[in-house]
């Protein structure tokens, strides 16, 4: 027989042990496991073994909302990261609900059956089980396989080309010269760590510069309060504190782009050699945030360049020779290693499929509501994190929210939940406003986001905590009394015939305990009922569905407005029908 789950969360990394902790603490009558494709638990974290591997951003943010972050170190190397990860899962016995060397291959929802069939492959062994809700933690790139480009000549190099994701255990460097291609926050962590321990000299190769801005590696503030309050206390206070830096700095750099511009260049150019050409090597073209930030911790990369052991070369690559690389320009860069540190392949959802009653769901045509479900797709929610800040405040979002949904759809008899394409009504856009060249590439197969909420991505913690967090489950954007979706998604009850009429009542009720506290509210059945009826009725006459909306909310805003007055919520109910 078949097993069941009630959820099914896919990927033990970051993102699924927040999902996972999440469905213990809200959720505790659900049954869950969690598929992981590879041996290992921790996602990014175990699979990158690279010299210096560390995290970009700051671990108070980084870390669990609900398990502080310990450590002095703020901006952490990748082995306490892992070894906090599985600490955590340890602790709260999440691992016990961990399943190796399960890839999840397709997945296929059941309409009939209000549930997902989950195709897993292990080693080879393919099986099957069933889910009721299915949970996508497992990141959004690719982990078998890296970006590396084609370079001319690269048969040709006498020595050994390696991608940072896949990097060798027993790889020898003493003494070595080592050219690393790219700049991106891999290479900017790269290349000092070959330089600090035992390379005789490392060139960063980069097509054009990065914003990259130094800061310590510990957070004196940190060290502070967790010496006068409580570890609690004093984590909740970093965290927030951070949080209102990285909002600060990320909405300056949209406000005065030029002025943000000069200031990061000018933090730059006091670590660097009098004279150094600061424009050329460490000036992009764009503005600072149109893509990622790059922080080195107490500017390493910077003192590796004062002291001789680094070079940063901006320039293109004509070809690989066996000695090194001729550049475009002519010069040859001798190296015994070449790294390309040239970028992920993109890959939502492990690369797993997804069909609806056997439909095959093409992810270009799906819209992204509130940057964590799909439209068209029922009973599925993924966590995708911030561009701009530490994945894991979106992760958490994500996290609470399905639980909230979970609960709601329990409590009041709902079997799925899904999210609604709105049409034309809103404006397509790419999945990520965001341009660095992994993306770019991979753009056009992923699916879109709005022109505004809900279905516009936010890269905007302090709005997702209001967007997600302290939201009503149920938010504005009703389209049609038959789809009842006030939220932009659709709940419905398989052995209910008249779900309009009662998803109609229980989203006025919700709404009015929303804006008016605990208010008495009465559905007479002549009223509301027969009002909805017909515009459900009018609905599958294919009568416009337009008029269809103005019946079900003057329905609601009738029933409601002796027990409510006109405030809030009558205001919004008169606006969407025309009272």
């Amino acid at each position: 027989m078949t097993e069941h789950l009630d959820v099914v969360v896919v990927g033990a990394g970051i993102s699924g042990v927040s999902a996972a902790w999440h469905l213990q603490d809200r959720c505790p009558t659900k049954s869950y496991a969690i598929l992981e494709k590879r041996s290992a638990m921790g996602g990014t974290w175990d699979l990158f073994r690279y010299p210096g591997i560390r995290s970009d951003s700051d671990m108070h943010t980084l870390g669990f909302r609900f398990r502080p972050w310990t450590e002095r170190q703020a901006i952490a190397d990748g082995k306490p990261i892992l070894e906090y990860v599985k600490g955590t899962a340890a602790m709260y016995g999440i691992d016990e609900h961990i399943r190796f060397n399960q890839k999840v291959v397709s997945a296929d929802w059941s309409t009939a059956e209000n549930r997902w069939t989950v195709n897993i492959d292990s080693n080879g062994t393919r099986s099957q089980l069933t889910c009721s809700f299915l949970f996508l933690c497992s990141g959004y790139y690719n982990y078998e396989q890296g970006y590396s480009p084609k370079f001319p000549g690269a048969a040709d190099f006498a020595g050994a080309i390696i991608h940072p994701q896949h990097w060798p255990e027993d790889l020898d460097y003493e003494g070595k010269n080592i050219v690393v291609i790219g700049s991106g926050a891999t290479a900017v962590t790269l290349v000092p760590a070959l330089a600090d321990s035992g390379a005789n000299h490392v060139t960063m190769l980069q097509r054009s510069p990065t914003y990259i801005v130094s800061q310590p590696d510990s957070d004196s503030i940190a060290d502070r309060l967790n010496r006068w309050l409580p570890e609690n206390l004093a984590y909740f206070a970093v965290r927030w504190k951070n949080v209102l830096r990285q909002a600060a700095v990320y909405g300056a750099c949209q406000k005065w782009p030029r002025r943000m511009r000069k200031m990061f260049m000018g933090l730059a150019a006091r670590q660097l050699p009098e004279g150094y050409d600061v424009r050329k090597h460490f000036g992009p073209h764009y503005n600072p945030w149109d893509q990622r930030l790059c922080l080195v911790p107490n500017g390493d990369l910077f003192r590796g360049i004062r002291h001789g052991k680094v070079e940063v070369v901006t320039d293109t690559i004509d070809r690989f020779t066996p000695s090194g690389i001729r550049l475009n320009s002519g010069r040859e860069l001798p190296a015994d290693i070449i790294v390309t540190a040239t970028g992920l392949n993109l890959q939502l959802f492990g690369g797993a499929t997804a069909s609806v009653d056997g439909e095959p769901v093409d992810l270009t045509k799906t819209m992204a509501y509130k940057g964590m479900m799909l439209s068209g797709i029922p009973n599925m929610a993924y966590t995708v994190g911030y561009t701009n800040a530490s994945w894991t405040l979106k992760a958490d979002l994500v996290s609470e929210f399905v639980c909230r949904v979970l609960n709601y759809m329990d409590a009041n008899g709902f079997d799925t939940v899904m999210a609604e394409h709105p049409g034309s009504d809103v404006e397509e856009r790419p999945f990520m406003e965001f341009t660095p060249g992994y993306v770019l590439r991979s753009i056009d197969e992923l699916p879109k986001q709005g022109s505004r909420k809900p279905w516009r991505l936010n890269q905007n913690y302090l709005r997702d905590i209001h967007l997600i967090r302290r939201a009503r489950s149920t938010t504005k954007g009703c389209a049609s009394p038959k789809s009842v979706r006030p939220c932009g998604f659709r709940l419905s009850r398989s052995d209910d015939d008249n779900a309009v009429v009662v998803a109609v009542e229980d989203f006025a009720r919700h709404e009015c305990h929303a804006t008016h506290g605990d208010v008495d509210v009465a559905f007479p059945g002549a009223g509301l009922g027969a009002l909805t009826g017909i515009g459900a009725q009018r609905l599958d006459a294919d009568v416009d569905a337009a008029q269809c909306d103005r019946i079900a909310y003057r329905a609601v805003y009738h029933q409601t407005r002796p027990a409510v007055g006109s405030g809030q919520f009558g205001d919004h109910v008169a606006d969407q029908c025309g009272v």
